[in-house]
Order: C-alpha cells, then sequence, then structure tokens
C-alpha cells in the first residue's frame, strides 16, 4: 500500500462571490490548492470528481443548508475534514450537526483572519495524521494477512511432511516385515561391510546365535566370495560367483544387487538361492 499523499486540497462553498473571494485570498497565502462552489450542490458535484481534503462551507445557502451539504459530503467522502462557517445565531443548529459527526469544527462570522487560518491549517494537519493513522492500519491488517496465509501455508507444509513422515514409517514396517516373510536369506550390507539388515531366514541359515545385524560380512562369507561379489558389482555376472556352502552342508548360489538404482540407498543386497539336491 503506498504512504498518504499530503493533504493540500480545500474546498469552500459559500454561494456569496464576494466571501468566496475573501476567503480565497485570505487562504491562499498558506499553499493550498483550493477549490470552490457556489452552492452545495455545485460543491457535491465537485466531490464526485475529485478527492478533497478539507471543506470550509457557509450554513446559510439557499436551496441547501451548509449542514445538509455536510452531510452529504461526508457520504461522498467520509475520509475529508469539514468545517461550517455560521453566524451566532445559528450556533444551536450547528451544534447538533457537529454532535452527529458531520463537522469537524464551526468558525462564527465574522472571522477572524489570523484564527481561520490556524484552524484550517489545524484541520490540515488532522486530515494528515488520519491519513497517516489509516494507512498504518491498512498496513498492519495486510501485514497480518500476510502472516496468517503464511501461517496457514506452514501449517499445511508440516501437515504434509508429518503425513509423508507417517506414511514412510508404515511403508517401512510393511517392507521390514515383507522381507521377514521372503523365504530366502536376505543380507543388505553397506559400503563398509557392515550387515544393516537381514531377514529370518538368513538368521536360521547362520543360526539363532550368530549376531547378524551390525557385524562384518567379512565375518560370515570367505574373502574368496567376497573378492567375487566386489568384481560381481562390476560386471553383474552372478555366475562368476562361487556357491556358499552352509554349515549343514546345503549349497547356496548367491545373487548380488546393488542399491541405490531407483533410491538414495547405498551398499548392496546379497541373496541366497538354495540349489537343488541334484
Amino acid at each position: 500500500m503506498q504512504a498518504p499523499t499530503l493533504a493540500n486540497t480545500l474546498l469552500l462553498v459559500d454561494e456569496e462571490t464576494d466571501v468566496l473571494n475573501a476567503l480565497r485570498r485570505l487562504l491562499q497565502q498558506d499553499g493550498y490548492d483550493i477549490l470552490s462552489a457556489g452552492s452545495g450542490e455545485a460543491g457535491l458535484h465537485i466531490l464526485h470528481e475529485q478527492t478533497v481534503d478539507v471543506i470550509l462551507s457557509e450554513q446559510r445557502m439557499s436551496g441547501m443548508s451548509g449542514d445538509e451539504f455536510l452531510h452529504q459530503a461526508k457520504i461522498l467522502q467520509p475520509d475529508s475534514v469539514r468545517m461550517l462557517l455560521t453566524g451566532d445565531l445559528e450556533i444551536q443548529s450547528v451544534a447538533r450537526t457537529v454532535n452527529k459527526g458531520a463537522v469537524y469544527k464551526f468558525l462564527t462570522k465574522p472571522w477572524d483572519d489570523d484564527q481561520l487560518r490556524a484552524t484550517v491549517a489545524e484541520a490540515f494537519v488532522y486530515k494528515g495524521l488520519c491519513d497517516h493513522n489509516r494507512h498504518l492500519a491498512q498496513t498492519l491488517a495486510e501485514a497480518n494477512q500476510n502472516l496468517f496465509a503464511s501461517n496457514q501455508h506452514l501449517q499445511q507444509l508440516l501437515e504434509e511432511k508429518q503425513y509423508r513422515i507417517q506414511l514412510g514409517e508404515k511403508v517401512l514396517k510393511v517392507l521390514h516385515e515383507v522381507t521377514q516373510l521372503v523365504p530366502l536369506p536376505l543380507l543388505g550390507v553397506d559400503d563398509n561391510g557392515m550387515i544393516a539388515s537381514a531377514n529370518e531366514a538368513a538368521q536360521k541359515l547362520f543360526g539363532a546365535h550368530t549376531l547378524l545385524l551390525g557385524g562384518q560380512i567379512s565375518t560370515l562369507l570367505s574373502p574368496k566370495l567376497l573378492h567375487s561379489i566386489a568384481e560381481n558389482e562390476h560386471d553383474g555376472k552372478d555366475e562368476d560367483i562361487p556357491p556358499f556352502i552352509a554349515a549343514d552342508g546345503k549349497l547356496y548360489t548367491l545373487l548380488c544387487r546393488p542399491l541405490g538404482l531407483r533410491s538414495q540407498a547405498s551398499g548392496k543386497l546379497i541373496i541366497f538361492m538354495p540349489q537343488n539336491d541334484d
């Protein structure tokens, strides 16, 4: 939102041309952008056409009185500062108009030049402060709205992240259970040779008392097998890997598959395929 411009436009309304000219001569020395209207209807036409900061209207006018005009002016431009110029005998009726909020201040005739100039200047200062406060309030409202939208977005991202975490945990649990149910012995080995995963079939193959997880694959497989597995990772020929002989004498063909082709994992999966008895 742009900062408010300096309040500078003054509208004078009086059906007496001499009074309008006298007010213009008196106030133009203060540098205001002065507009004038010879009736309330003409003043409303100006308010329809452009923005006015301060309005000074004569009370006693034919057709439309000053307070009636300022009531309409408040509807058209509620942010304007409205003042009424009136005679002593009209003060009681004008006071009711002031109490209704249509008039900021009223001045009596005949006016004192210095007092009139000071009152108009005060009205412009008041208008500037009101504009500034409205600007601050709007800026604060926009900031709060943006903050609310940001919080809503962050909350949505947090909920989506929590959902993905929960979903990932469920997937991992399912994957772990599926791996355990596979009847073939499976060993997941990281890049340093540490056994990161082992299913129930693998634990059964190497014995219930053998600690698999966290151990080194080198404690389970011979150097010759490990060397063949390492070479297989480069040329992909599983048939070049010698069979693994279990403790009970059964033979297993080893299949080695690198991890990370479809994910950010690393290491390898070793599958023990039992050979037929023949």
